[in-house]
Parts: C-alpha cells; sequence; structure tokens
C-alpha cells in the first residue's frame, strides 16, 4: 500500500482524537469555568453551553468517523505496520457507543428540559431544573470516562507505535 497514504491516515487519525480529547479539555477546564464567571445568570449562561457542546459533538461524531475510515484502511492494507489492535477496537468501541448515547439520547432529553425550566417561573422552575440536573449528571461522567478512554487510547496508539520501531518495553 502506498506509504503516503498510510502516513496520511495516521495524521488524520491523530487529528481527530487530538480534536475529541482536546475539545473536552478545553469546554471543562476553560470554557465552562468562563461562562459561569462571565455570563450573568444560570439562563443565558446554560443556553450557551448547550450550544458549545452541541458544537462539540459535530467535532466528536467527524472524529468518529475519520477514526472508524482510518481503521478500516489499516486494516484493509493488512500492513503490519500499522496493524489495528484488539484494544484500541475495544477502546474506541466504547468510546463510539457512549458518544452515540449522548448525542442522540441523553443531549436532546437535556435540551428538552432546559428549555422547559426557562420557560418556568417560581417552584416550577426549581422543579424542572432539578430534573435537568439529574440528566445533566450522567451526562457529565459519560463526558469524562470519553475524556479517559481518549486518553487511554491515545497511549495504546503510541504504544503500538514504539513497539513497531523496535523500542524496547
Amino acid at each position: 500500500m502506498s506509504y503516503w497514504g498510510l502516513v496520511c491516515c495516521l495524521t488524520l487519525e491523530w487529528m481527530a482524537l487530538g480534536l475529541w480529547v482536546g475539545g473536552m479539555a478545553v469546554l471543562v477546564g476553560a470554557v465552562i469555568p468562563a461562562v459561569f464567571n462571565t455570563f450573568g445568570g444560570q439562563d443565558s449562561g446554560g443556553v450557551f453551553l448547550t450550544r458549545a457542546f452541541e458544537g462539540y459533538q459535530r467535532f466528536v461524531l467527524g472524529a468518529v468517523v475519520v477514526l472508524s475510515v482510518g481503521s478500516w484502511y489499516r486494516w484493509w492494507t493488512r500492513e503490519p505496520a500499522v496493524a489495528v489492535g484488539r484494544w484500541e477496537l475495544l477502546v474506541m468501541g466504547v468510546m463510539v457507543v457512549i458518544a452515540g448515547l449522548i448525542i442522540l439520547v441523553l443531549h436532546p432529553k437535556a435540551a428538552a428540559l432546559q428549555t422547559q425550566a426557562f420557560a418556568v417561573q417560581g417552584d416550577a422552575k426549581k422543579a424542572a431544573l432539578e430534573s435537568l440536573f439529574h440528566v445533566l449528571m450522567p451526562i457529565r461522567i459519560l463526558y469524562m470516562v470519553t475524556l479517559v478512554l481518549g486518553i487511554i487510547l491515545m497511549g495504546i496508539k503510541s504504544k503500538q507505535s514504539l513497539q513497531r520501531t523496535g523500542v524496547p518495553a
């Protein structure tokens, strides 16, 4: 197979994984604190973060496509130097399933609850916000799990690269 095709494939895979992991790190470490320390109220900050996470989810969907196509291409080439390992596929598969759960099930439910909570006042608002926070907690946990899995996947890919070059373990 083409040497440059494999170089491009691996480059795109690393870029996609970097966007997935780095995007989450930036959202958690910079965007969320900035929003809640800058915006005037919970409503406007919450809407902004919802939009920010929807943008991030589009990057994740792109990363899923790139990582999937890249893994398939490396498998298709049958080139031992870029072989797709079982652990790599397992970790990536779990990340994709979690991302799908967040994007297709949990986030739409949270967005609907957020709209509902921001539309009401008084005691009804308090109850609606509690419902929203009950949905947001598992989403936060799942995002952190994908962050950790992404870092693990980077480690797996790095280890595979070093093993292929003959660097002793």
